[in-house]
């Protein structure tokens, strides 16, 4: 029973954490924009500050879960998570915004690592399913709540929306973080894996090119948070189909965490993953076209396909070259890429391009070109 209700506190605690990460900032951004008086550039760098605190916070979140536990560390990301609304109630100047975003990031590492941690300690025989469905929630919820996010902002008005979310997110955040805890040693079910430390991680090549995947990647996936609302209104939506175009990335984003997940345990981790980032490559050039509504979805759910992807069957496939001993220490050093380059060279330089140039074709092309690489990257990752 206790593996179980690890698993169902796991994944309440990860939907919020992910709503707040992937959800809230695609649709409050406009706002933002507006009420401060700043440009697409600067509403990027709001995610290079929430990846900026995931580079610096993923790994020690992995070492401190060996000395502290699980559930402590997760408890402590769910308060982040709910008072953190306080702070973004009142944006005086995008500065306040920032550090709103860095506070996000830290707690996205409390919940994040020691969640996938976890599942899988429970379920070492299905790792992909398990982070899989682990890894869906934090996607998929930012595609549910993304609507409601708008539609609270739209009805309560932007303070009250706060105070609501953020007395929800406290009371079931913590009541879900009870009865999370890893097995005892002697329920653990015995399954052959490395066990290497960090130093000796560091020395694989695969670990080096895993970690470009997450650079590249990341950033070709991050950048749509904040592209998808105004790269939809470029295609002539309206403000409300145009929120459908972050809705939609958003879906997959999570529903691929699971599909991608339990597909890697049978037909491979380096297949699937290098699979999903050629087609969301080709999504990103597709998009360059005049498109009607529906492709422009289309296309955006490809590439958020690719994005849950590589969160989903990362967590199994570094466990498959490193061991789940210093799982959570190793895979918070893969999450630098993500938080120092990925938020760089993703959404704030995507933003600035798109302030200097006014279209979205170079952004488009070079994300594109990011995923591409990264479907042969990918390829070189393995155990051994």
């Amino acid at each position: 029973m206790g593996k179980y209700l690890s698993f169902a506190g796991s994944l309440i605690v990860l939907f919020w954490s992910g709503s707040l990460v992937f959800g809230y900032p695609g649709v409050m951004g406009s706002y933002w924009k507006q009420l401060l008086n700043v440009g697409s550039g600067e509403i990027g760098n709001t995610l290079f500050f929430l990846l900026a605190a995931v580079g610096i916070f993923m790994f020690f979140v992995g070492k401190w879960q060996e000395k502290y536990g699980i559930r402590s560390m997760i408890i402590l990301g769910i308060l982040i998570c709910g008072l953190s609304l306080f702070l973004i109630t009142f944006p005086i100047s995008i500065e306040v915004v920032y550090l709103w975003a860095f506070i996000n990031g830290i707690q996205s590492c409390f919940v994040y690592i020691p969640a996938v941690t976890v599942v899988q300690l429970w379920f070492p025989g299905s790792r992909g399913l398990v982070s899989g469905a682990a890894t869906m929630i934090f996607g998929l919820s930012a595609a549910i709540m993304s609507p409601v996010f708008l539609g609270l902002f739209e009805t309560f008005g932007y303070l009250n929306m706060n105070l609501i979310l953020a007395t929800i997110i406290l009371l079931t955040g913590i009541l879900a973080s009870i009865p999370i805890h890893p097995p005892e040693v002697k329920e653990r079910k015995e399954i052959h894996l490395p066990s290497l430390t960090v130093k000796e991680s560091l020395r694989k090549s695969s670990f080096w090119f895993l970690w470009l995947v997450w650079a590249l990647q990341g950033a070709a996936g991050i950048s749509m948070v904040s592209l998808s609302v105004p790269l939809g209104e470029s295609k002539g939506l309206t403000a409300q189909s145009a929120v459908l175009v972050l809705t939609s990335f958003n879906l997959t984003n999570g529903a691929s965490r699971l599909i991608s997940g339990v597909i890697s345990d049978r037909f491979g981790r380096n297949n699937i993953m290098s699979l999903s980032f050629l087609l969301a490559g080709i999504a990103y050039f597709l998009l360059l076209q005049p498109l009607n509504p529906l492709l422009v979805y289309i296309f955006t759910a490809c590439i958020g396909f690719a994005f849950g992807t590589m969160f989903a069957v990362s967590a199994p496939l570094a466990s498959d070259c490193f061991g789940l001993k210093h799982f959570g220490a190793i895979f918070g050093l893969v999450f630098t890429a993500y938080g120092f380059i990925a938020g760089i060279i993703g959404p704030s330089l995507s933003g600035y391009i798109l302030d200097f140039t006014g279209d979205f074709t170079l952004v488009l092309m070079y994300l594109g070109i990011f995923c591409l690489v990264s479907s042969l990257l990918i390829r070189m990752v393995k155990p051994g």
